[in-house]
């Protein structure tokens, strides 16, 4: 998408957003909160509608139990309607490429930084950064608050891309025991089953659920197969104190079709990458973990938080198969192996947080500290079809990263909130690989420290509607898995990615005759950075990368999502409910020596996600739903596109008493496209970097409530 296209669709939607401002005509009076546009059907609690209001930017919430009413087998269907995210899974499996305002543009597919992943205020993403091995289930929360970029400060969050706070459903609230089954095309089965309990006097409540996901998949060497558990506990020891605990634990086995060419892609999207075959690629991850996380009220304007968990994961990982050269010595020399990749590592993860917050007036006060430390010890092998064939590296990496930060959100009048603050970051990298061949050591480490200021003010136009803006400072340290893969191969680190946004924009409703209603949010940014890390997948070692610092970027971009109920009876009885999600980007080298203003690659120009429901009040629901996606570049050159594509699809439903019923069907044209593709410095016919994305594909799901 051309850049006059990019501004031109900036200008309809700030357009039509201070159209739909100048309608809500209602008064200003004492703030109240505002009930910004969330993925949901249901009221929300109220700390979360107070962080909403609260931000001066992008933040989504989205309900779990809208999760039910359609198929939801990966974290890409849960962050379907969120603006500013570009989430599509690779195969159909948990895995995805993940990029929020522009993150992890390098798309190599297994290094997935750039947004902080928390399971209720906790840390899941690993202390260096790194999403790399598991992915939170999204049926297992029953809200999720998605924050994006800098709006993530008060998650403890020092990523580019912001943070996912993933919350666990309790016994102790609005409740029922379910059980939950989805299946469909490609061999999907899921199956959930969960159940919990109260004691009569409410002090206590425990709630534990099982669940199981097999999926066959729409390519060969697609399998997946995951078992999990997840139970937590809470007691009220007075009216002062509680504490829960939460007990997490998964296995999910992958085996991974690999990308392909685009000459395989034209014979046949469906089959798996040559090499995925011969090399047995798969990704076999088990997790377990604990976490308690406590709350005082220690007066009636003051709450301190303390968490605390602990995470260790198995992971066995075949994802390079042998890379042959051939012998050029005198006689008839067979070709001779110079790498294989097989990763067989153990995990630690230890997080804590502490959060405080004190009401002082028309001040709101919050800070708090986020600590989190990683080991990471084993080794690399040479991959026999995905057997173990020698060691060739020992593994003994680790992190510590500490992020503190103080924030005052000052209603200065009934109209202008301030809201001011900072992030102290320390994050330390210790990268400690040794050479078994000759006993070598690299061991690059280093420790990165930031101060990120933050300003933005709320003005709320009346108590329907507000209009927000922010400038903040943005900073994210390298993983060790970019320090292993920094393209030098020596002791030298990479400098920390770092820069400033601008950001401003709106969220709010309006309402109308005979119960309709519009509710919107929407936000237009501007980031310059400094020392992007990207990198490329290695030409010589297909399946790992190379990374580098580049000098300048800039990453810009409009988020709009609008719903709205539109009444077509005077009762009630009929309505339409539309939603529409418009993500615009333009992500882009900043006169760079070698790429001068290219486009960066991955990130589509823009993303329209939309759905029209018909709904009847007794419970039925129908309509089509809808993704047009941009095209990208695959390369740094800016040599070839993706092409860019239109899905069209349908989801129906009824929710009766104690239980719900849904259908959905995908890709209506079984339309051939790339879901996600890696990245390389220049496309080349050779390059085996594309993933097909879903062909048509029915879903039916059911839950039952007792």
């Amino acid at each position: 998408m051309s850049v006059s296209r990019c501004r031109h669709l900036v200008w309809v939607a700030i357009a039509g957003l201070a159209a739909a401002t100048a309608l809500a005509d209602e008064p200003v009076g004492k703030r109240s909160t505002i009930e910004t546009v969330e993925v949901s059907a249901r009221r929300l609690p109220v700390d979360l509608q107070v962080q909403q209001a609260l931000t001066p930017g992008g933040v989504t919430v989205i309900d779990g139990e809208e999760l039910y009413r359609r198929s939801v087998a990966s974290l890409a269907d849960m962050l379907r309607l969120v603006p500013g995210i570009w989430a599509v899974s690779n195969s159909g499996t948990d895995g995805l490429f993940l990029s929020s305002r522009g993150s992890n543009l390098d798309a190599t597919n297994y290094d997935m930084n750039g947004m902080k992943l928390l399971q209720d205020g906790l840390p899941v993403t690993t202390a260096d950064g790194n999403n790399h091995n598991r992915i939170i289930d999204p049926l297992s929360a029953r809200y999720a608050s998605v924050a994006r970029g800098a709006n993530a400060l008060s998650y403890g969050a020092s990523t580019l891309g912001g943070a996912i706070n993933f919350v666990s459903p309790t016994a102790g609230e609005d409740f029922d025991n379910q059980l939950y089954v989805n299946g469909g095309s490609h061999g999907l089965f899921q199956s959930r089953l969960s159940a919990g309990a109260v004691t009569d006097d409410q002090r206590a409540d425990g709630l534990i659920t099982l669940e199981t996901k097999h999926w066959d998949g729409y390519r060969g060497h697609n399998r997946q197969r995951r078992q999990g558990l997840y139970a937590n506990a809470g007691w009220r020891l007075n009216g002062a104190v509680e504490t829960r605990f939460y007990a997490t634990y998964v296995d999910n086995d992958e085996d991974l079709p690999g990308a392909l060419t685009a000459a395989e892609v034209d014979d046949d999207p469906n089959q798996a990458a040559p090499k995925a075959i011969s090399g047995n690629y798969q990704k076999d991850v088990e997790t377990w973990r604990l976490a308690n996380k406590t709350r005082w009220q220690l007066s009636g304007n003051a709450t301190l938080e303390a968490g605390l968990s602990w995470e260790e994961q198995s992971l066995f990982h075949p994802i390079v198969d042998k890379v042959l050269v051939d012998f050029d010595g005198p006689g008839p020399n067979p070709p001779v192996e110079v790498f294989s990749l097989l990763i067989d590592t153990d995990h630690r993860d230890l997080g804590a947080m502490v959060r405080y917050n004190l009401q002082l007036g028309s001040h709101d006060l919050l800070a708090g500290i986020h600590y989190g430390d990683n080991r990471v010890t084993g080794g690399n092998y040479r991959n026999d079809g995905g057997r173990r064939n020698g060691l060739t590296t020992r593994v003994d990496n680790g992190a510590r990263s500490i992020e503190a930060y103080l924030l005052d959100r000052w209603q200065l009048n009934s109209r202008w909130t301030l809201v001011y603050g900072a992030q102290g970051v320390s994050a330390e990298r210790r990268v400690r690989n040794i050479a078994v061949a000759d006993g070598s050591v690299r061991s690059p480490d280093d420790t990165y420290e930031s101060l990120n200021p933050r300003a933005g003010v709320i003005f709320a136009v009346n108590d329907r509607v507000d209009l927000f803006a922010n400038v903040s400072r943005l900073f994210e340290a390298p993983t060790n898995f970019e320090l292993e893969d920094d393209v030098r191969g020596s002791e030298q680190t990479l400098d920390p990615m770092h820069g400033t946004v601008v950001e401003v924009g709106s969220r709010g409703r309006y309402g109308f005759g005979n119960g309709g209603e519009w509710r919107w949010d929407a936000a237009l940014y501007y980031a310059r950075i400094r020392d992007e890390i990207l990198s490329v997948d290695d030409p010589d070692a297909p399946g790992t990368s190379l990374a580098t610092n580049v000098d300048r970027t800039v990453h810009a971009g409009l988020e709009f999502l609008v719903d709205g109920r539109l009444p077509l009876d005077d009762g009630g009885l009929h309505s339409l409910a539309p939603m529409v999600n418009l993500t615009v980007n333009h992500f882009r080298f900043d006169g760079d020596e070698v790429y001068g203003n290219n486009r960066l690659p991955a990130a589509p120009g823009y993303v329209v996600r939309a759905e029209l429901l018909y709904r009847y009040r007794e419970g039925f629901y129908a309509g089509p739903i809808l993704d047009v996606v941009d095209g990208r570049y695959a390369d740094f050159i800016n040599s070839h596109t993706v092409d860019g594509y239109t899905l069209i699809g349908l989801r129906a439903g009824f929710d009766g008493d104690g239980w719900q019923l849904f259908a959905e069907l995908r890709n209506l044209q079984d339309r051939d496209y790339i879901a996600s593709h890696a990245v390389v410095n220049r496309y080349s016919a050779t390059s085996a970097i594309f993933n097909p994305g879903e062909p048509r594909s029915a879903y039916v799901g059911v839950r039952l409530t007792f």
